[in-house]
């Protein structure tokens, strides 16, 4: 029998991160993103992207070797400042997400050593592996090893990035690099359209080059940086133009010439979405407005999360303890939530008395609105009442049944809330007939003043736009970081909202017909559209300019 002495290799997959735009990532990327926990990444790859990467993935053992390894060196060397950056740095409890330096070679041999480890890994490059000359030069290297590989191709910017400009290739067109040694000749005398990745310093030695291989000067160009992202910009003109059009722009560029990119204007989609280009702040954590925030993307704008409240629990937990054991022993009839804060705070406290959703049983659940109705329902839980109209404290009462002593076993309402809850809610049921135990779920505290930058952009008007979504958000965030700019648009939730909004002098924009926070976004888009149209531009800057 033959018994193998060494460690099974693990795989080096070769994934293609695409133009940019992480929703560009096809689905075999996310999913090998999403389980690997060695990664090694070019510096280019976008933000978006790198979130993609697993966050739970169990860290080889030989990961934290490494980290103590480093640490007992520092130690030894008595070097002060490595000690505090490792101490300082966050627990290896997912990937370890490592830059790839050096040439191609020294990189896969990098790769390879650490699937000779045992250990899957990934390589994530821009744009498409095949189609990069490093990234392909890599693939050969570790194609000469026994270690097994996989290529998982990605969108090249050559691609996508014009379609992303509102520009149709058709079956065929001529793809340089123009940032390696091109013949020019060639390209010059290849069929059109042409596409050049290259980058802003390039631009004036491609105009000269292509102009004296006899390519017409007036040939239409279109310039685009950020492809893909919401914050791209395109610049249109002629050949003659090309040093001009990108000088102002940043970072990778993709060329376009041709026809094609003359009649883009009829075609364009992404630039010309309702809010392209918008800074619109959200004030709430990245987990509270993630649905939120996603929206506010679809529409072209880059929202920004700045949480105004931090949750905390109760300072006594002796009211909630008392609720629980209440919901458990039949003294409520029903349980009203008014926030997924106050769902996460009741389960959390199920979970310390080993309860499970059973502990409802013969218990009727209302929510203040859709979204809270979705934590409940990923309980397992489905909430019997949800306002009809206004998804807000009073749209809940004008559907709440009265109390009817003949037909309801109990009087009691269990309302587990913030500390700060307006009594809107406790008074309305008190009218219907019902006892209203108001319980401190959980405490809101204002949270840290954000970044100087950020305060700067909120009273400078360098936000387009802010999304409130309660009063409590209004008050804060004019409490840590001043009153938005005058000439910032202003979007409130519900009418609660905007009466705050108002008692600080804040001139309310938009409001939608529903308290959702989706919604919200939509009303602010299409508010935004109605101002576009009359002419009245707002804030926002024009993304695209035509030159010539």
């Amino acid at each position: 029998m033959t018994r193998s002495s060494t460690t099974r290799p693990g795989t080096v997959r070769f994934v293609g991160g695409g133009p940019g735009n992480a929703g560009m990532l096809t689905c075999r990327a996310r999913e090998v993103l999403g389980v690997t926990a060695v990664v090694y990444v070019d510096a280019d790859v976008p933000a978006d992207v790198l979130r993609l990467v697993a966050t739970d993935v169990a860290v080889p053992q030989e990961l934290l070797d490494e980290r103590q390894a480093a640490m007992d060196e520092a130690v030894a060397s008595e070097d002060k400042a490595e000690i505090k950056r490792l101490k300082n740095a966050p627990a290896p409890t997912a990937a370890d997400v490592r830059t790839a330096i050096g040439e191609p070679k020294a990189i896969a041999k990098t790769l390879v050593a650490e699937a000779k480890k045992g250990h899957d890994v990934v390589r994530l490059v821009s744009g498409d592996p095949m189609t990069c000359d490093f990234a392909s030069a890599e693939i050969t290297a570790v194609g000469r090893t026994a270690v097994p590989f996989e290529i998982v191709p990605g969108l090249t910017p050559a691609t996508s990035v014009p379609a992303f400009a509102g520009i149709a290739l058709g079956s065929g067109h001529l793809a340089v690099d123009g940032r390696r040694d091109v013949d020019w000749e060639v390209v010059a005398q290849g069929p059109l359209p042409i596409v050049i990745t290259t980058s802003s310093s390039h631009l004036g030695e491609t105009q000269k080059a292509l102009c004296e291989q006899g390519l017409g000067a007036s040939t239409p160009v279109t310039v685009t940086s950020a492809g893909s992202m919401t914050t791209q910009k395109s610049a249109d003109g002629s050949l003659s133009e090309l040093a001009s059009l990108g000088k102002t722009f940043d970072g990778e560029l993709v060329v376009t010439l041709g026809k094609e990119a003359a009649s883009r204007h009829r075609q364009q989609w992404w630039e010309s979405r309702a809010l392209f280009g918008w800074n619109v702040l959200v004030p709430r954590t990245k987990e509270q407005s993630r649905d939120m925030s996603d929206r506010i993307r679809d529409f072209g704008a880059v929202p920004a999360e700045v949480p105004t409240i931090s949750v905390e629990p109760p300072r006594s937990p002796a009211q909630m303890e008392r609720a629980v054991k209440g919901l458990v022993d039949g003294r409520y009839e029903w349980v009203v939530f008014t926030s997924a804060n106050a769902v996460k705070a009741v389960w959390e406290k199920f979970c310390e008395f080993g309860l499970d959703s059973r502990a409802f049983s013969g218990v009727r659940v209302a929510a203040v609105g859709e979204k809270t109705a979705e934590r409940i329902r990923e309980l397992g839980i489905s909430p019997e009442l949800l306002p009809s109209g206004e998804q807000s404290s009073q749209g809940l009462l004008e559907v709440f049944p009265p109390y009817d002593p003949d037909v309801d076993p109990a009087s009691r309402v269990l309302l587990p809330r913030a500390d700060i809850a307006t009594e809107t809610l406790a008074a309305g049921l008190a009218e219907l007939g019902w006892e209203a135990e108001d319980v401190t779920a959980y405490r809101t505290v204002r949270a840290a003043p954000p970044a100087a930058e950020i305060r700067d952009m909120i009273k400078s008007g360098g936000f387009d736009a802010v999304c409130f979504t309660s009063s409590s958000t209004v008050r804060n965030l004019v409490g840590i970081a001043g009153k938005p700019h005058a000439r910032t648009l202003i979007a409130c939730i519900g009418p609660r909202t905007a009466e705050t909004a108002a008692e600080f002098g804040l001139r309310v924009d938009v409001q939608p017909a529903n308290a959702n926070a989706v919604e919200l976004v939509e009303a602010l888009a299409e508010h935004a559209q109605v101002l576009r149209e009359a002419g009245e531009l707002p804030p926002p800057r024009k993304k695209s300019r035509r030159r010539g």
